[in-house]
């Protein structure tokens, strides 16, 4: 009899589950959220929230159920969209996405209903990852079903508040004592909207909010102290003394987190990057902080305001520095007018596109578009992938085609950053190629790849320092030309071209390789250096062709053509190439002891973070020495009788080169 009841009790829990499992239905490859509301109604609200239940069930199907969650709504502009954005409070802390990120109470449901591709505040996030940004907020996609009905993809992501895992400054007290430490922490936004507990600075009317201590907590004597240090930093960047490094507005801004933060907006092409700025300020720290980077799914591209009101028809070719809504702007402009900003920018955005910035945001869109394949085809069929939500800059019939699109805007607009921050870097003009006894990679300028040999095909791939079909030897084979032979095949670069050429001829041949013959003009080749960047064309002595990348397409394997040689070899990026050293280079930690004759050494002395030549004969120091990065950009020039700073460039590998005695001398330091 026991058994009996038993077996009963086991059948009516399998049959309880499997109802259960039928009725939280997994939707597609993604996990889907099931919220009802306690009373049935919808929410209306951003300010009261409603409570309900949630129910997640997870990519395997299993399901974790919450009772006595709160939901209201959330959001600006995007609360009045059809498909709406929420805020979710649980009734205790909770690890709601899991280890590595944060135990607490509140959390978003992002619609990103004006993004097509529904990826571009993940995307951004990853960025930030790349950036080593210390805080970027988490990105996991739900289908989400709100009583009973299916309202599409949603992302879960952080709250933008102070705790472990989210922003990780100190907590103050609440209340503070009077003699408790109040210099931090404060979470701040240059917030356009002007919500909650806000104030202007003095000089650039910047809008400040302070978000953490939380409104009803904060104390007058917090807001006080932070509104007053606020508008030191304002009132110190708006001084003719803004530039001085003991007494200037460096004083109050952490460089790392500053360069990262403002090129991820630019590279992001965010209209309200400065409409709206997290930043916050640590206990006894006098730096401010940058980010985290948030609210970006109107960026790449995505915003025809950008269009009807500044008269633009893509963002591809600006800086939001010019173009961008007003905020934070007025104080990154001011510090566009000192060099060490200028430097600071091109230096770290240098570093991270040679790093691979542009095929790992091209790897990112991939990725997240694969996750949300099916989930995205459900959104669609309830909201329409043609239909006009906010202020999207372009309209596609396919998911497929918004996903090319931002894609192709990374590649377009990270080439033109390249060039616009250069521009706004004071640097020497690129000097005559010198070659010396080791490999070269020949990188485009547009998308930082490299050349490369497969047997007699010559493609682009991405730049692989260990890739020996990259390397390659370039020999001197007349006065102004050398021909170029590739390592890892130890066949020449060739062109082709048949027939009669001129150098206004565009033929479109694709560039090949043969066996090495100096005789052989299709075989030689003059470096012709270009602007300030570093960059070379590739210029064929029998065709009087430029070497270019056929149709400046940023896919691996993309042909290298023998082009037109006209008056745009120096701004068409898809002729301009930098000239990489790469191969056995010495790397060295501090210093470098020339073998005889020479007897002078070359030292970088960390302490000071500068480059010096050292010697018992320092009038013999005359000659100039060249500091490039690993991707051939030019850092600076300097005479061997002086010292060089690198104060201002990220850490990383740099190489030296110069010419002393009849000999050309390379070597590789970490900085």
């Amino acid at each position: 009899m026991k058994i009996k009841k038993i077996l009963g009790l086991c059948t009516l829990l399998l049959m309880l589950t499997q109802t259960a499992q039928a009725q939280w239905e997994h939707l597609s490859d993604i996990p889907t959220i099931y919220i009802n509301t306690f009373d049935g109604y919808s929410i209306t609200s951003k300010e009261v929230y409603k409570y309900c239940k949630l129910h997640y069930v997870d990519e395997e199907g299993h399901i974790t159920s919450y009772d006595s969650v709160q939901i209201r709504g959330r959001g600006n502009s995007t609360w009045s969209f059809a498909k709406k954005p929420y805020r979710i409070k649980f009734n205790q802390k909770e690890k709601f996405l899991g280890t590595g990120y944060a135990k607490t109470k509140k959390w978003t449901l992002l619609a990103n209903a004006a993004d097509k591709t529904m990826f571009r505040n993940a995307l951004t996030s990853e960025m930030g990852k790349f950036a080593s940004m210390k805080f970027n907020p988490a990105a996991k996609f739900v289908d989400l079903v709100l009583n009973g009905t299916y309202q599409g993809t949603y992302q879960i992501s952080d709250q933008v508040d102070v705790r472990p895992h989210r922003v990780n400054i100190t907590e103050q007290p609440v209340p503070p004592a009077a003699t408790d430490n109040i210099t931090g922490g404060y979470l701040l936004e240059v917030d356009g909207f002007r919500d909650g507990n806000c104030f202007t600075t003095y000089h650039y009317g910047a809008p400040v909010r302070i978000h953490y201590p939380d409104d009803e907590d904060i104390v007058s004597e917090q807001t006080n102290y932070i509104k007053n240090y606020i508008n030191e930093f304002d009132n110190t960047l708006y001084s003719a003394q803004f530039a001085d490094p003991e007494t200037g507005y460096r004083a109050y801004v952490d460089s790392t987190s500053l360069a990262n933060w403002y090129i991820c907006t630019e590279v992001s092409a965010n209209i309200d990057g400065f409409y709206s700025t997290y930043f916050y300020k640590e206990q006894d720290d006098p730096k401010l902080y940058w980010g985290p980077l948030w609210d970006y799914d109107i960026a790449y591209n995505n915003d025809y305001r950008i269009r009807n009101e500044r008269g633009l028809s893509t963002t591809a070719y600006s800086l939001m520095a010019d173009v961008a809504y007003s905020g934070s702007q007025a104080w990154v402009n001011r510090m566009w007018q000192d060099e060490w900003f200028q430097k600071l920018v091109y230096n770290r955005y240098t570093e991270l596109i040679s790093k691979g910035l542009v095929d790992y945001l091209h790897h990112k869109c991939d990725s997240l578009a694969g996750v949300l394949k099916k989930s995205q085809e459900l959104n669609y069929e309830k909201w329409g992938i043609n239909r006009r939500i906010y202020h999207e800059m372009v309209l596609y019939s396919s998911y497929e085609q918004y996903v090319a699109d931002v894609k192709q805007f990374i590649t377009d607009h990270c080439a033109y950053l390249q060039q616009a921050f250069l521009e706004r870097k004071p640097v020497e003009p690129t000097p005559e190629f010198q070659p010396d006894n080791f490999y070269y990679h020949l990188v485009n300028a547009k998308t930082q790849k490299a050349i490369q040999g497969d047997g007699n095909n010559i493609y682009q791939l991405a730049n692989d320092q260990q890739n020996d079909a990259q390397d390659w030897e370039i020999k001197p084979a007349g006065e102004k030309t050398f021909i170029i032979i590739n390592r890892n095949s130890q066949l020449a670069l060739n062109d082709p071209t048949t027939g009669t050429a001129t150098a206004t001829t565009n033929v479109g041949t694709r560039l090949n390789t043969a066996t090495p013959d100096e005789s052989d003009p299709r075989q030689l080749w003059t470096l012709i250096p270009q602007g300030t960047a570093g960059y070379y064309n590739l210029l064929n002595s029998h065709t009087q062709h430029i070497a270019n990348l056929e149709g400046g397409n940023a896919n691996d394997y993309t042909a290298i053509l023998s082009y037109t040689n006209d008056s745009r070899n120096g701004e068409s990026l898809n002729r301009l190439w930098f000239v990489v050293p790469n191969g056995s280079l010495p790397v060295v930690p501090t210093s470098i002891e020339m073998p005889e004759p020479e007897d002078y050494a070359l030292a970088y002395n960390p302490m000071t973070q500068t480059l010096h030549f050292g010697s018992e004969t320092p009038e013999a120091l005359t000659f100039t020495a060249t500091v490039t990065a690993l991707n051939g950009s030019r850092i600076g020039i300097f005479t061997a009788n002086e010292e060089f700073s690198m104060a201002t460039t990220p850490a990383g590998v740099y190489i030296v080169t110069w010419k002393a005695g009849g000999n050309t001398r390379s070597v590789k330091f970490r900085k």
